[in-house]
């Protein structure tokens, strides 16, 4: 087995090949999980209220966004295909597609910012709570195009396989965000204390900077010539059409996604504070192993489509047999930590008076931090597969599934639970649970007996 071990370590679409590419990735949304960690610590600290909106709020302004992010952050495949295929002159001008696809997203962030309170007070959440949530939601549309636009960017960087670059500049915003965070929730070093206005504040700084200096690298001399970058800027019908082909079914996969899971948050706060501070901060813990696993998604996307334009998509599968065996060793040493001290977790959240107020808030954390051991094992090797399919262009039928798995697998099962029956928090888990299940059985089958081996992106 050892020996095994050390030659799939050195093969072609080994792991270390897949490590190469996607431990950057790994860091870079593992910086993500810290900074949103920090921010949501932060926010238990200062105020139940605040705790309990940050996260529904969030995840609203995030999914809202998913469809123009999904969609601008599959530019990622197209230079990984052009990449492989040594057609590197084509590149820029798929980089400028992106970057006008950004700009569309403007056509929704405008007027949800108009409609944030008429829509929070429809979630039916307590009062002092949906003063919050659309406080925390309008200060974050200040910089919501340059949230999409950070995603065509970076996958510049992470198709050709560059992705230190994208760790680096990650890591950035994580430290100018969780610093202002400090400074300006708690009003600390003469600065007004904001609460979670100023928790929104940071994360909009944060982002354009971020923004800033991926404009900065890409057109640096280093790459403006040997990409085309500068003379490819016109508007490309063709190759922005081929974006919206391949890209707007990951977009909407990404919305329903995120959707499902915004809806899944509100559902639980209904049934009270205590239950919507638990589930935010159980799911919290859990973006501490998700998201870093989205890196390894990210990574795999990149094998394979290069794999794919090279036309050699027998390394691609084996690419991402490879990611499923890193995964799984790394998952399963979390699930045995949140099963075996799921305290050490959920401690900095009990620092500063945090969670003083909820009855029971500790040993209820502890329960919700099983389902996530069970699930996120499940979780793994979906987002594998997923980024897989993405990779080679499979992401239609990743839409249909995600409508079907996300609508009639969990927003609807659990509207009708809340409605009709005598709903719990945990009852709500066991459908998510469930939903994380399936979605993992469906992929796998796909990419067992899929057509994704034959498929493209780019031109033929």
């Amino acid at each position: 087995m050892l020996k095994a071990i050390q030659r799939r370590w050195s093969e072609k679409s080994g792991y270390r090949e897949v490590l190469v590419i996607s431990i950057p990735l790994i860091l870079s949304t593992g910086a993500w999980s810290i900074l949103l960690f920090f921010d949501r610590m932060f926010l238990a600290w200062y105020s139940p209220a605040a705790i309990a909106a940050a996260m529904p709020a969030g995840m609203t302004s995030f999914a809202m966004l998913c469809f123009f992010i999904g969609t601008a952050a599959y530019v990622n495949t197209f230079v990984a295909q052009y990449f492989g295929a040594t057609e590197e002159n084509k590149i820029g001008a798929i980089i400028w597609q992106g970057i006008y696809f950004s700009a569309t997203s403007l056509l929704i962030i405008i007027p949800a910012y108009f409609l944030a309170e008429s829509f929070f007070s429809l979630v039916g959440h307590q009062p002092q709570v949906q003063v919050q949530e659309t406080l925390y939601f309008k200060i974050l549309m200040y910089s919501a195009v340059f949230m999409v636009l950070n995603n065509a960017l970076a996958s510049f960087f992470s198709g050709l396989g560059k992705t230190l670059v994208v760790m680096w500049v990650s890591m950035l915003i994580t430290v100018i965000n969780i610093s202002l965070d400090y400074v300006l929730i708690f009003g600390n070093y003469g600065f007004p204390e904001m609460g979670i206005r100023g928790a929104a504040t940071a994360s909009n700084i944060a982002v354009i900077t971020g923004s800033l200096v991926y404009l900065y690298l890409i057109f640096n001399h280093q790459y403006r010539k040997r990409f085309n970058l500068l003379s490819s800027w016109k508007f490309n019908r063709e190759l922005f059409n081929r974006l919206i082909y391949f890209g707007t079914p990951n977009g909407l996969r990404l919305f329903i996604d995120m959707s499902a899971f915004t809806a899944f948050l509100m559902f639980v706060g209904t049934l009270g504070t205590h239950e919507g501070v638990t589930t935010n901060i159980a799911f919290n813990i859990e973006a501490l192993s998700f998201l870093p696993m989205v890196g390894m998604m990210i990574g795999v996307a990149v094998l394979v489509g290069q794999r794919i334009g090279e036309n050699k998509p027998e390394l691609a599968e084996k690419a991402a047999w490879s990611a499923i065996h890193l995964a799984l060793a790394f998952f399963g040493v979390l699930a045995v930590l949140y099963l075996t001290i799921p305290k050490i977790f959920i401690y900095p959240f009990t620092l500063n008076g945090g969670l003083e107020e909820l009855n029971n808030g500790v040993e209820t954390i502890v329960i919700l931090l099983r389902f996530v051991a069970f699930f996120c094992l499940f979780d793994a090797i979906f987002l594998v597969f997923l980024g897989a399919l993405e990779g080679a262009g499979d992401t239609r039928f990743i839409m249909k599934m995600s409508i079907v798995i996300s609508i009639f697998l969990l927003i609807i099962p659990c509207y009708l639970y809340i409605k009709y029956f005598d709903a719990t928090m945990y009852g709500l888990w066991w459908i998510i649970t469930s939903n994380v299940v399936i979605y993992c059985a469906v992929f796998y089958w796909r990419f067992k007996n899929g057509p994704w081996r034959s498929m493209r992106v780019i031109e033929s």
